[in-house]
């Protein structure tokens, strides 16, 4: 199993501080999900249907009726492997790891930038990346995406696209686009929703790979609790408006408090900052010790931060960072710093 944001009780456990009193910033999960409504009991007594609404929803959500309910995004990213075509697959780095885990086995390329994907495509069958990418935030622009898209599919390729953080700027997405042969979109409601803990997500994709893709996962993939909820979420567009306009706001304070501390320039979506820094290691383990968890990365070696979740949350983030010593930010570095 690889390792993931979010393991508070191991943090707790190593650094002898209760799991109450951390401030957790590791996972890049909105800390103000979505509110979920009453549940009806026949969601809990009876099995999950798939007249319920749910993929009504979210084809008016994503723009395209050509989609398939999962349980959040992971099973498809184990799953697609067996069921998409071609040996030679080129991926993004760095990226979610995931994705270069379900794929071993294959000829597996990495690109650093557009370029080197431009350099690649003519020799790649499978084409994977995360839009915005996790963690360093790069984005590739719906219109380049296509235009590799068509190149694949000319002759039999695929382009797959993680959009795990592409909700609070939806114009980036190409999930409109689904249904196009060899192309598939992945979406989550783990993030920008803050329901990771539901696990709805949806491949959008061509008929045909969504028929292999059901007969795959089985029958029943989101409970009934969960695809009540996810509905609910997806319909309800005032919320979802007030919360892009809230997490641009917050994910540019993020950013902005980071670079104040000295630790580089910040890239990201809304949801979190991704900053590359020599000393990550020193540094998650500081902030750890003052109860606040984010993500470490070791190649490139750097950190990501997720958005704190109220006032205190802020507060207490801005003074640990002022309280790194100053040889681990771009302050002037004193022999006495500890």
């Amino acid at each position: 199993m690889l390792e993931h944001g979010g393991r508070l009780g191991e943090a707790a456990r190593r650094y002898g501080i209760p799991r109450a009193d951390w401030l957790d910033l590791s996972t890049g999960i909105n800390p103000r999900g979505y509110p979920a409504p009453p549940l009806p009991p026949e969601a809990w007594l009876r099995l999950p249907e798939d007249d319920d609404g749910l993929e009504e929803a979210a084809a008016a959500y994503y723009g395209s009726a050509e989609l398939l309910p999962v349980a959040g995004s992971q099973p498809a990213i184990q799953a697609l492997p067996a069921l998409v075509p071609g040996e030679r697959v080129t991926l993004f780095e760095p990226t979610y790891a995931e994705h270069r885990h379900a794929w071993r086995g294959r000829a597996l390329r990495t690109c650093r930038d557009a370029a080197d994907i431009e350099a690649a495509l003519d020799a790649t069958d499978v084409l994977l990346l995360v839009n915005p990418n996790n963690p360093t935030g790069v984005r590739f622009a719906p219109e380049k995406l296509l235009a590799w898209h068509a190149r694949l599919a000319a002759r039999g390729g695929w382009l797959v696209v993680d959009e795990a953080f592409m909700d609070a700027t939806p114009d980036g997405s190409v999930a409109r686009e689904a249904g196009r042969h060899g192309l598939v979109v992945l979406r989550s409601l783990g993030k920008f929703f803050g329901l990771a803990g539901a696990r709805v997500g949806f491949v959008l994709a061509p008929a045909a790979l969504r028929r292999g893709l059901a007969e795959q996962l089985g029958p029943w993939t989101v409970s009934g609790p969960a695809r009540h909820v996810a509905r609910a979420a997806l319909l309800d567009t005032a919320w979802q408006a007030d919360m892009r306009e809230r997490l641009a706001a917050e994910g540019a304070r993020l950013a902005a408090l980071l670079r104040a501390a000295g630790l580089g320039e910040p890239a990201g979506p809304a949801l979190f900052q991704w900053v590359a820094h020599p000393a990550a290691a020193e540094i998650r383990d500081r902030l750890a010790r003052a109860g606040i968890l984010v993500r470490l990365f070791a190649r490139p070696a750097s950190l990501r931060f997720g958005l704190p979740p109220d006032e205190a949350g802020w507060r207490r983030l801005e003074a640990a960072l002022a309280a790194l010593p100053a040889c681990h930010t771009s302050r002037p570095c004193s022999s006495t710093a500890t």
